[in-house]
């Protein structure tokens, strides 16, 4: 991790004071206590310096780079949403899209996609085992680097290399997935406000889905079988 301009500045400016009171102490003709307790003081305030520089450092990281993620910019939406729900999947993916580091947003809903929006890969995203557990532990799970997870291969079909994913619950039936354009990019602020929009959507698309036959985005609908005719 590269140090900041400021961080590097009082490093050096410390670790340059320190060799001047090495300096300093090895030129004197003379040494006295007052020239002792001056070089040590000196030499604290150098340590001091140097330590602000380094904790600068680790307290204000430089943002990883962005990955290049293969995909095709758009937004694909189930058939036979309400209007109101369409209005309400377009405003908020938009926001994630625009306000977080989120490069790609699927919703899903009863084992339903109602919205791929963002970086769009060739194939359907598919949950597994990890969405799964988070909608039975009702809470958000964010893989901050998934080099490091070995469930990884779950989000391929998500975005080839992404690397970095936030699975939010929709109660026990839906789900917000979002992936992000590099490590760790997802603040905490991110993350409230991702599941802030999830309890909206699970207001809105229960009464507007919950009985209705939703066609997802690819899918074609199978033709309707007529009600065979009552026994005389």
């Amino acid at each position: 991790m590269a140090p900041s301009t400021p961080a590097r500045v009082c490093f050096l400016s410390g670790v340059a004071s320190l060799a001047l009171v090495v300096l300093n102490q090895t030129t004197a003709t003379n040494i006295d206590p007052a020239l002792e307790r001056a070089a040590v003081l000196a030499s604290f305030l150098a340590v001091a310096l140097m330590l602000v520089g380094v904790l600068w450092t680790r307290a204000l990281p430089e943002a990883a780079a962005r990955v290049a993620l293969e995909g095709v910019q758009g937004v694909e939406l189930a058939d036979g949403l309400p209007e109101a729900l369409l209005e309400e999947l377009g405003w908020g993916s938009q926001m994630l899209l625009t306000a977080t580091p989120a490069a790609a947003v699927v919703v899903l809903w009863q084992n339903k996609c109602l919205l791929r929006r963002g970086l769009l890969a060739q194939v359907p995203f598919e949950p597994g085992a990890i969405c799964q557990r988070a909608q039975e532990k009702g809470a958000a799970i964010s893989l901050v680097d998934l080099n490091l997870y070995p469930g990884r291969a779950e989000f391929e079909c998500l975005l080839p290399g992404v690397p970095a994913v936030v699975v939010q619950p929709i109660d026990s039936r839906g789900l917000v997935v979002l992936a992000g354009w590099s490590p760790r990019c997802f603040s905490r602020s991110d993350l409230t406000w991702l599941e802030g929009w999830s309890q909206r959507l699970r207001e809105r698309m229960e009464p507007a889905c919950g009985n209705q036959d939703l066609i997802g985005p690819g899918e074609a609908r199978s033709p309707e079988i007529p009600p065979a005719p009552p026994d005389c």
